[in-house]
């Protein structure tokens, strides 16, 4: 209970994980990224792992590209599904059937890439602690060596722009349409740089950790 006189704490705001899992994989060649082993652990377990150590809850895998296969791999992971029948046409209509899919209730959401092996519980944790979407940080962006990276947590107030997106660009027009609601959060390591897209980048990962 607070004292008197001082300002009731903020509750802590309730914000779920939506984890990108449905592309191809095209520049990793004859390969699904997503599945291939480092140290033994699929890529996408391996963040999902991450992800399920933070304080994100619920957490939802948008799946497309060999999708049993993804399913497979994460089947020791409590998750939920949704399915992405048009992957295809672009990253924009995973953000949007992963939105689509959370329920009700919630403060905001981060858009998590599935290729993101080096994110830390404690960096997703980070950004959800500088939430604060009636200060000016309604959309929260992870910054290291003074480059944006990911994931990216949207406010609420976001879903229906993230619902209506298209293309291959992401969730980019919605942090650019909103400059005075983004906050760059500041990160030690550089897990929220790294996507793996290549079967060199990959394998080299695998031996630099």
């Amino acid at each position: 209970m607070a004292a008197p006189g001082s300002p009731e704490p903020r509750p802590a705001p309730r914000i779920a994980a939506v984890v990108l899992a449905a592309g191809r994989s095209t520049r990793a060649g004859d390969i699904n990224k997503l599945t291939a082993l480092i140290d033994g652990v699929p890529m996408v377990a391996r963040v999902l792992a991450r992800i399920r150590a933070s304080q994100a809850d619920p957490v939802i895998v948008v799946t497309g590209h060999e999708a049993a296969r993804v399913r497979a791999a994460l089947s020791e992971t409590d998750v939920t599904f949704a399915h992405n029948p048009d992957y295809a046409q672009g990253m924009a209509t995973s953000i949007a059937a992963g939105i689509e899919a959370l329920p009700g209730g919630l403060d905001g959401a981060l858009i998590c890439l599935g290729d993101m092996p080096g994110i830390e519980a404690a960096e997703i944790d980070r950004l959800i602690g500088a939430f604060d979407p009636m200060g000016g940080a309604a959309i929260c962006i992870p910054v290291a060596d003074g480059r944006r990276g990911n994931p990216v947590l949207f406010a609420a107030r976001f879903f229906d722009e993230l619902k209506a997106l298209a293309g291959d660009s992401g969730a980019k027009s919605v942090i650019a349409a909103h400059g005075d609601a983004v906050a760059e959060v500041a990160m030690a390591g550089s897990g929220t740089l790294i996507d793996l897209d290549t079967q060199e980048a990959i394998a080299g990962y695998g031996r630099s950790e």
